[in-house]
């Protein structure tokens, strides 16, 4: 099997984990979520939102990211090489990161979600320009953000978001040229209850060093295997 038939293989199982109903677990989650969110404190919410918006306007508007010089490939193979390298160095470093912010208690736990965020951004930076794609475009900086909801987002969400990606050349020629028009509401709420179930240990004493490690780590892995999958879709079309 060559390196653009094992691709395609793999790019056809996430499309349909992408596209499946929300089933009895996922459902399950989300109620989970709903009871830990009446539990955690107000400011802790707001921080968190406050912080989310600052970001995704950082992105939408091109100002905060710097992405690497696009570098020449010799082939889709050598891409995804260094695509995987670059994944690795950065959940490397998330979960470096959410080991020592986990070892600090409340404060240093709160003070993971921006710098984490930070990282998994700068991370579709790097990755779409590896691909080929000009950031600079904001239709492109769009198409990152959507990317983020693919990974972070409830299945009922992720399926709407999977619909706008599909076939982005023709759609992305129907967006507004405002990019205000974003909805980044949407885009902070499931991104914050999505994180919240998985990182709330790692504000608890004793173990929120060995949750905000195994946490970052698997959250940086999932994202670099969505984007590499949504970027396939674009390459190999």
């Amino acid at each position: 099997m060559t390196h653009e038939q094992r691709m395609r293989v793999e790019m056809a199982v996430w499309q349909l984990k992408m596209q499946r109903r929300p089933n009895v677990v996922d459902r399950l989650s989300k109620s989970v979520q709903s009871r830990i969110n009446r539990l955690i404190p107000d400011k802790v919410h707001n921080a968190i939102t406050v912080t989310i918006k600052q970001m995704v306007r950082g992105v939408l508007y091109g100002s905060t990211y710097t992405a690497p010089k696009q570098p020449r490939f010799a082939s889709l193979f050598d891409v995804e090489e260094a695509v995987l390298r670059r994944v690795d160095f950065y959940r490397k470093t998330a979960a470096a990161e959410g080991g020592i912010t986990g070892a600090g208690g409340i404060l240093l736990g709160l003070a993971d979600f921006p710098i984490l965020l930070g990282m998994k951004l700068k991370l579709l930076f790097d990755i779409a320009t590896f691909y080929g794609f000009d950031v600079k475009d904001y239709k492109e900086r769009l198409y990152i953000l959507y990317i983020f909801q693919l990974a972070f987002s409830s299945q009922q969400h992720r399926r709407k978001v999977f619909d706008q990606i599909v076939d982005w050349k023709e759609k992305s020629k129907q967006l507004p040229d405002d990019i205000n028009e974003f909805d980044w509401l949407s885009f902070q709420l499931e991104y914050r209850d999505h994180i919240d179930l998985a990182k709330i240990g790692q504000l608890l004493p004793v173990v929120g060093a060995a949750v905000g490690l195994v946490v970052n780590y698997r959250l940086v892995t999932r994202l670099g295997d969505t984007a590499m999958n949504a970027y396939r879709m674009r390459v190999l079309d």
